[in-house]
């Protein structure tokens, strides 16, 4: 049965920032939509004649040898300001997950295992309070879910189908938002992906946040929201008087990629596989010389291997004092912690840019060295 959220209800999940008086969508400033009629002459905007801009053309050669041209109207618009809502053919809006802490959120662990977040631990949580306290004006009870479900940081686990599920089922109960942050969706090492929250949500209640970064590239900087329109319209007004909007630069770049479907396709495929041959090597390493001093679980996908050091309650002094010194770049599980002062003996490893004989000389120093 559906329980569809009303737009009106969509405040109880809105912080101090998106309720501040007198926000409203900035009057055409920028480059008017494309969908609107060319033959609108802007005498109200701010922007600079495009003309006049020195960077005419452009020409970008993938590694399959493709080249994509943007031509001198392309760079114009590339060049130019852009919508809130960002580069029309993109159709999103860029948002950089930042610290909940200084904005007074109230942040509650959820435990985990090799999967994630574990539904049953979840639900215990939430029983303090009652599902038809979630209807009150005022309630203290939890407004969001934060998951990366697909190879989380730094635990490198992914949430099977089945745990996706019954959380979501938590979320319609106690009526929470689920903001599903994905960076690693296509970095999924099984042949079979499990479903998003986004493919499960008859509500309204779920955001899901993706990315470039993974693919095409960490430095642009880019990436869209799914969610809830009067959410989102929230976050645009809040980019609006901030940023104003992501490089429309970058925008038009990735675009001009993703028109490629096959290179698209290709590349995703490809970069996966690298991720996952290196993952293969890290375990490698770590079950040669790791063994029997360390546990990990596997990773499914993602970057990171989540390693607890046996006979030790804190990694960070063994880290700092005498990884570092031998070359082995590995970081304390407290630096993930939401109480940083909080012993643990966790750390993560990344397997992301070492080679393989990289990984195996480092994890070799560090079991003689450091563990």
């Amino acid at each position: 049965m559906k329980h569809v959220i009303q737009r009106d209800a969509y405040s109880l999940f809105q912080n101090f920032c998106a309720k501040l008086p007198g926000q409203t969508v900035a009057s055409t400033t920028v480059a008017p939509d494309s969908k609107k009629k060319s033959s609108v002459i802007m005498i109200s905007g701010g922007m600079p004649n495009p003309n006049y801009f020195p960077f005419k053309t452009a020409s970008f050669t993938i590694e399959d040898g493709t080249t994509i041209e943007m031509g001198e109207a392309v760079m114009k618009r590339a060049l130019q300001y852009s919508t809130t809502e960002g580069y029309s053919p993109t159709a999103n809006c860029p948002m950089k997950q930042q610290q909940l802490k200084p904005l007074g959120c109230n942040i509650i662990k959820v435990p985990t295992d090799k999967h994630g977040i574990i539904p049953k631990a979840l639900k215990e949580i939430l029983s303090r309070w009652r599902p038809e306290d979630a209807k009150k004006l005022n309630n203290n009870l939890p407004k969001f879910l934060y998951t990366v479900p697909n190879g989380s940081n730094p635990s490198g686990t992914s949430l099977t189908a089945d745990c996706k599920k019954k959380i979501y089922q938590l979320a319609r109960c106690y009526d929470f938002l689920i903001i599903e942050d994905d960076p690693y969706y296509f970095l999924q090492f099984e042949k079979t992906k499990a479903p998003t929250f986004l493919s499960m949500d008859v509500d309204g209640r779920v955001i899901r946040c993706d990315t470039f970064s993974k693919i095409i590239s960490a430095g642009l900087r880019l990436g869209f929201l799914t969610g809830p329109k009067p959410l989102i319209d929230r976050v645009i007004l809040h980019i609006q008087s901030s940023t104003m909007h992501a490089s429309t630069f970058t925008q038009v770049s990735a675009i001009a990629q993703l028109h490629n479907y096959l290179t698209g396709l290709c590349l995703k495929t490809k970069v996966m596989e690298f991720y996952r041959t290196q993952r293969d090597a890290m375990l490698a390493a770590a079950d040669k010389w790791l063994k029997g001093l360390a546990e990990w679980h596997v990773p499914t996908a993602g970057i990171f291997l989540w390693i607890k050091i046996k006979g030790i309650s804190d990694t960070y002094q063994m880290i700092v004092e005498n990884a570092l010194d031998r070359g082995v770049s590995l970081i304390p599980g407290q630096s993930f912690s939401i109480d940083s002062s909080a012993p643990t003996p966790y750390c993560r490893a990344s397997y992301s840019f070492a080679s393989p004989d990289q990984m195996d000389q480092r994890l070799a120093q560090g079991h003689t060295g450091c563990l």
